[in-house]
């Protein structure tokens, strides 16, 4: 044999990782583990075993936590978190930091026993799990040194129950403990029921590091004890795992007043052009499916392959997957590791086998026993096969063609989901234009899978809603430190006079840049202190809200006008406002109850100022994350909001909501005061006389509690807001769990409506999307 052939027949050879360090770990544990709770291990109780999917093998018992042990874990965090907070950043810091040198000194022993108990490679545990999460740790050890200078105003939210999946075991642990810690939470951690063992590790690291007692609490168990964590006496839920569990618990804290975070499961395109770099974007595409065996939320599992060059992609991808080495996840020249549960292994085939359409094609020796599916490919599919639409969580690759670039934007937002997003070319231009159109908050340029602690990490759509990691993801962990009243409901004045020898007034309702009458049929009079009849309004309804939402969607080129020109559109609406000043402060001081009218009017017009200021200055950043590249933070429009203005300030509180929703290219559909409705009506012939593109702002009158479960269950909405003085919290909370919609509504607290915090008014009127674009040859 030559030695060119010899060459052309090398293999890889066997490199086995010692697993003996994780198991006496584990022997000298006794193989059961309690919960840890308030700094201590408690005695291991009745619980289940977990085991090597790659052999079945039992790895140790855990045990399977009560409403005893949940109760007690949060009471413990409950007793630690004020004292935690009150050691400040710099006390926290040292801590955090403690704790990722423990993550790295050691690193092999919480890899090793990563893969006993999920089933991935070695090699990605040790090279891509444990580097991410010593770096969270260290990022955010900075971020709890900075958080007095950098944040000020902000505090710690309180305690925080935090659920994390079973894919990324430890990782996900870090993405919620660290940035929770720095900022001065606790946690009542639970993790995932097949894979729990790193995350007790952890909790063994946290005793050598000295962290206070009941700071950092876990509990294990199956889903009933993350449903107990949902119900129990905490500040925040942080989620991540499958769609249908985040709606659950969207249902579950509905008018609770917690603070949610859920980042969910995806569907992401995986977009090759005709000028890529194909053999580049088949290795991209082997991390970004084929990485732990397709069980990432972010898989780009929907491979979209531009027409013209899709024979040659598909043969070079079908030859690199000829060439993955499948096998035992601790010999460290193994590419496929085993699926993490016979219930998931059968979840995969099954939906395989459901299929009827395309071409299957399935790659490498798969091991007769352990947890194995092999690399597949099914080319030929339909936008609508269900393999092209459901999450398989699995090693399995759907794909189909486009032929043009809007081609590819169509189908790659054609899902519910919106996590995540690849895209292949040569051509930055063509990248950089498709990229934002992409409906995900997360974008890779000629790459897939970059993470870092300081870029954040979410979705939109049935993704969830929230980000986790940078300073967005910080923000979900404080509060302000403003103190805040109770809600005052008010209601409208009762009366029984007519108009006299007035002319009779029918406001009509604003949708799509024209007035329209309520599709019900009902008005209801508007009357002052006295009972004075001021005039009629319309009674809003669920098909009112429709047809504002439709013509809100109908002015989907207002998100992509520059901020300059949105900048002087609402100057223009303050200067037609300000002409107009001593009527609005009659209007207002006739409906209301003291004479307020012109302090009111002249706030309002103050307050479009300051956003016609900030829609060409609310920047992104670029993120310094350690790749040769950037990652760019882009600050996005949420899209179509719904908006119960509030009751008490009839002028003020509709220009509050509206005017930095549309300064950063949002459409709205408000529904004015409801007690006092007319200065939203006069306001229409504002916008009417302002350059205002029709169905960019659309108001509605009616009952708010009439109002709001229609807007908060309505599809085509991205985010309902309320202020209205009926806490109808609850309610929108609720139905809004139907798309997962982005909620924020005041918990039955006030307002003072005269002042005035931009900085989250316009972070709630934005997504921000992380464009991840590495360069060099």
């Amino acid at each position: 044999m030559s030695v060119k052939e010899r060459f052309e027949r090398m293999d890889y050879g066997p490199a086995p990782e010692s697993a003996a360090e994780a198991l006496a770990w584990l022997v000298d544990q006794g193989d059961r583990f309690g919960h840890f709770i308030d700094g201590a291990f408690t005695a291991p109780g009745a619980g289940f075993e977990s085991r090597n999917p790659a052999n079945g093998e039992v790895l140790a018992t855990i045990s399977q936590a009560t409403q005893g042990d949940v109760d007690t874990a949060v009471a413990a965090a409950r007793k630690a978190q004020l004292g935690w907070e009150k050691i400040g950043g710099p006390g926290r810091a040292r801590y955090l930091y403690a704790l990722a040198r423990l993550l790295q000194k050691h690193a092999r022993l919480f890899a090793v026993l990563e893969t006993l108990d999920n089933g991935k490679p070695i090699r990605e545990s040790r090279d891509i799990d444990l580097p991410l999460v010593q770096r969270h740790f260290y990022y955010h050890a900075g971020m709890a040194q900075l958080m007095e200078e950098a944040l000020p105003g902000r505090a710690a939210l309180g305690v925080c129950g935090q659920i994390v999946p079973w894919n990324f075991p430890l990782l996900m642990l870090a993405w919620k403990v660290a940035p929770a810690l720095a900022m001065g939470n606790t946690v009542v951690l639970k993790p995932a029921e097949y894979t729990s063992l790193t995350a007790l590790l952890f909790a063994d690291i946290c005793r050598q590091a000295g962290l206070p007692k009941g700071v950092v609490n876990i509990v294990t168990g199956d889903g009933g004890v993350g449903e107990m964590i949902v119900r129990s006496d905490v500040d925040k839920i942080a989620f991540t795992g499958s769609t249908a569990v985040g709606r659950r618990i969207r249902e579950v804290t509905a008018g609770s007043g917690k603070a949610l975070t859920l980042e969910l499961g995806g569907k992401s395109p995986y977009i090759v052009f005709d000028d890529a770099d194909l053999d580049s974007a088949v290795e991209g595409l082997v991390d970004a499916i084929w990485f732990n065996q397709g069980q990432v939320c972010c898989a780009g599992s929907r491979l979209l392959v531009q027409e013209s060059v899709a024979g040659r992609f598909y043969e070079k991808l079908r030859a690199r997957m000829e060439k993955l080495r499948i096998g035992d996840p601790l010999d460290k020249s193994i590419d496929v590791g085993a699926l993490v549960d016979p219930v998931q292994l059968h979840r995969v085939r099954d939906m395989v086998a459901a299929n009827t359409a395309g071409e299957v094609f399935q790659a490498g020796d798969v091991p007769e026993n352990g947890c194995y599916y092999p690399p597949t490919l099914i080319t030929g599919l339909a936008p609508s096969d269900p393999l092209m639409q459901e999450e398989i969580f699995g090693p399995v690759l759907a794909a189909c063609t486009f032929r043009t670039p809007d081609e590819a934007v169509q189908l790659a937002n054609n899902t519910r989901y919106g996590l995540a997003a690849t895209l292949w070319s040569e051509n930055l231009n063509l990248a950089l234009d498709i990229a934002p159109k992409l409906a995900a908050g997360v974008l890779w340029v000629n790459a897939t899978n970059l993470f870092d602690a300081a870029a954040g990490f979410g979705g939109v759509r049935e993704s969830g809603f929230g980000r986790e990691g940078g300073w967005e993801g910080l923000a979900a962990y404080t509060k302000s430190i403003s103190k805040v009243s109770a809600l005052k409901h008010v209601t409208p004045f009762e009366g029984e006079g007519g108009l006299g020898e007035e002319l009779d007034r029918t406001a009509k309702m604003y949708i799509g840049g024209k007035q329209a009458r309520p599709d019900s049929g009902y008005s209801r009079a508007v009357r002052n202190r006295s009972g004075k009849l001021l005039g009629h309004v319309g009674q809003g309804s669920r098909k009112d809200v429709r047809n504002a939402v439709e013509a809100a969607a109908g002015a989907a080129g207002w998100a992509k006008t520059t901020g300059h020109l949105r900048a002087q559109i609402l100057y223009y609406i303050a200067e037609n406002l300000s002409a107009r000043a001593a009527e609005f402060a009659a209007r207002i001081d006739a409906m209301m109850p003291g004479r307020r009218g012109e302090k009111e009017v002249e706030a309002s017009i103050q307050r479009l100022f300051t956003y016609a200021a900030w829609a060409d200055k609310y920047d992104g950043q670029v993120h310094g994350v350690p790749i040769r590249g950037v990652a760019l933070a882009m600050k996005q429009p949420v899209g179509l909001i719904g908006a119960l203005c509030p009751d008490e300030s009839p002028l003020l509180g509709l220009v509050s909501v509206m005017a930095p929703a549309i300064a950063m290219g949002n459409r709205v559909v408000l529904a004015a005061s409801e007690p006092y409705p007319l200065a939203a009506t006069d306001f229409y012939q504002i916008l009417d006389t302002s350059d205002v593109p029709g169905g960019v702002v659309n108001i509605l009158t009616g009952a708010h509690e009439d109002l709001a479960a229609p807007m908060a269950a309505h599809l085509n909405l991205d985010a309902v807001w309320s202020f209205s003085s009926s806490d109808l919290s609850a309610v929108i909370e609720k139905a809004s769990a139907g798309n997962l919609k982005r909620t924020w509504v005041n918990d039955g607290k006030a307002r003072d409506w005269y002042a005035n915090d931009s900085a989250e008014w316009l972070a709630q009127s934005t997504e921000v999307q992380n464009i991840w674009v590495p360069y060099g040859e």
